[in-house]
């Protein structure tokens, strides 16, 4: 999905990639490489906790890159066996000002508005970590339950072919046995 946005982005418009898990730093990296703001590696490992979000929201904003919006890209959990890829908007100060109903608030300071936009992105990135999350371990467990499976029944083949083996070796020496009694 990011790599389909960037590709069919307007002329007139930069993107630039903030990346949270190796997954996805992997797979954009190849291609997008110049387009890369942040990775973060070491955030979103199993469990995600928002203090990862906070770190990932605040290197965004310390980056001092300016942006004028974005999206949030993430799996959403669907069934066990399946996800979407999602899409959240990203809101700035500028964006929240230009609201037709900011006007009803009267004392909005831009630090009040700044501490706002910080911590939504924050939420959102935490929300799309917990999906993600949620949609991986989905995933893993449908992949062990495979694997079980599949382990179950190379157990039920190699346990047939040993008892054949065996009765056949039983079945040989009896032959010998009784080979060996008619010749006396």
């Amino acid at each position: 999905m990011a790599k389909n946005i960037i590709a069919n982005k307007p002329g007139n418009v930069e993107y630039k990639i903030a990346c949270i898990g190796d997954k996805s730093r992997t797979i954009l990296q190849r291609v997008l490489a110049n387009e890369f703001l942040f990775c973060g590696n070491e955030i979103g490992r199993a469990p995600p906790s928002f203090a990862d979000a906070t770190v990932a929201a605040n290197a965004i904003f310390t980056s001092g890159y300016n942006f004028d919006g974005g999206e949030i890209l993430y799996n959403r959990f669907k069934t066990v066996v399946s996800y979407h890829t999602k899409s959240l908007p990203i809101v700035t100060q500028d964006s929240i000002k230009s609201m037709a109903n900011f006007s009803i608030y009267d004392s909005v300071d831009d630090d009040v508005l700044k501490d706002y936009v910080e911590y939504s992105l924050a939420q959102l990135i935490y929300y799309a970590m917990k999906e993600s999350s949620t949609s991986e371990q989905a995933s893993r467990m449908t992949a062990m339950d495979g694997a079980t499976k599949n382990a179950g029944e190379m157990i039920d083949r190699l346990t047939m072919q040993f008892n054949r083996t065996r009765q056949a070796v039983i079945t040989r020496e009896l032959i010998e046995i009784i080979s060996g009694a008619a010749c006396v």
